[in-house]
């Protein structure tokens, strides 16, 4: 994809120009990945004001840089900041990530470049991240369709009596099966009172009848992650947990409504925490309402009350309000969607009517 990696250079390159900034010096992976295609454990790029760009790595990636980023002047050194530092001799100002350099990085990085002055990018290129292009929506696509089609595939197998530990795996080894090259995140599994807890770590405890069983999952494809929540009843739903399941599911679909171009985050979670407070069940509200996902599983933009970030078209992100009552269960229901100039696109096509499953 040199042609993309090209592309989003070009778009930091204008950012720097716009900043008065020479170059660049890009330490965290995932950006180092988003900017040149590199996919190693170690290595940082620098580049410039005119867009073009420099990758720094060790030995051991020699053969893998040059194939990742073949359109990227590739140095091997181990002193990946002190490589960088040269390539800028002469610089007025330098960006650096300040958010991901540890103090001993951010001293070296001042013994390094010496004069240069040395300025926050304040996260410039996870905002590039935020609106994405047609190849990372395409590998978003191909990760959710893995995804829905193995939730659809364990469903329709037994549940009663499995621990959470082995629906996990299953549901997990049936993504890889379809085509994941990895799992997006630590699967959740929650049987009974365990789905009260947001994020809970699968046990060996057996799924019981008449209980709900929240499953939190996603695929990884081209590095680009799946994010999606459903939450099922192994028997037959009494009352309460009817009840609750309904309300969480006009919530979700009262936010996923609200998500278009030029809508405000904040206003999206207002939407869903008035659905659940209409109804009497806002307090057992206790999660962010979603976040944006791609090379990372959250990422920018976050969907808070005290965030109104504007929302842009090409963005991905999640939608998932949940209710947790300690000691007896919780719902969660949750989406990939794509925000459009009208109503957002779905990628996690799955029923989200109550299934009461043996």
């Amino acid at each position: 994809m040199p042609a993309e990696h090209l592309a989003r250079r070009q778009r930091l390159a204008t950012l720097l120009r716009e900043r008065g900034l020479a170059a660049a010096m890009i330490t965290d992976l995932v950006n180092v990945r988003y900017l040149t295609g590199f996919t190693g454990s170690n290595g940082a790029v620098r580049v410039a004001e005119d867009g073009s760009a420099e990758l720094v790595t060790d030995g051991r990636y020699r053969d893998q840089a040059a194939e990742e980023s073949p359109d990227v002047a590739v140095t091997i050194n181990r002193d990946l900041i002190g490589a960088l530092a040269a390539g800028a001799a002469g610089a007025a100002r330098v960006g650096v990530e300040t958010h991901v350099l540890t103090v001993d990085d951010h001293a070296r990085a001042r013994e390094a470049y010496g004069e240069v002055a040395l300025v926050s990018l304040d996260r410039a290129v996870e905002q590039l991240r935020v609106v994405k292009d047609e190849s990372e929506l395409d590998a978003l696509r191909r990760a959710c369709d893995i995804s829905v089609q193995a939730l659809d595939e364990v469903l329709a197998g037994p549940l009663l009596g499995r621990t959470e530990r082995e629906i996990a795996r299953d549901l997990e080894w049936t993504m890889y099966a379809k085509g994941a090259e990895a799992i997006g995140f630590e699967t959740i599994v929650a049987a009974g009172e365990n789905a009260a807890i947001p994020h809970h770590d699968p046990t060996d405890r057996p799924v019981g009848r008449d209980e709900l069983l929240k499953i939190d999952f996603g695929a990884r494809v081209d590095g680009y992650h799946a994010d999606c929540t459903r939450t099922v009843v192994v028997g037959r739903a009494d009352a309460w947990q009817r009840e609750a399941y309904e309300v969480v599911r006009a919530a979700q679909q009262a936010g996923v409504d609200t998500v278009r171009e030029g809508a405000l985050g904040s206003d999206v979670d207002a939407t869903v925490r008035q659905v659940l407070d209409d109804a009497g069940w806002l307090e057992h509200f206790t999660t962010g309402l979603g976040h944006g996902v791609g090379l990372q599983i959250h990422e920018d933009p976050f969907l808070r009350p005290t965030e109104p970030v504007r929302l842009e078209r090409r963005t991905p992100l999640t939608v998932e309000p949940g209710v947790y009552v300690p000691g007896r269960g919780g719902v969660r229901i949750e989406d990939t969607l794509v925000v459009t100039d009208g109503a957002a696109e779905l990628l996690t096509v799955a029923t989200k009517d109550l299934l009461e499953l043996a």
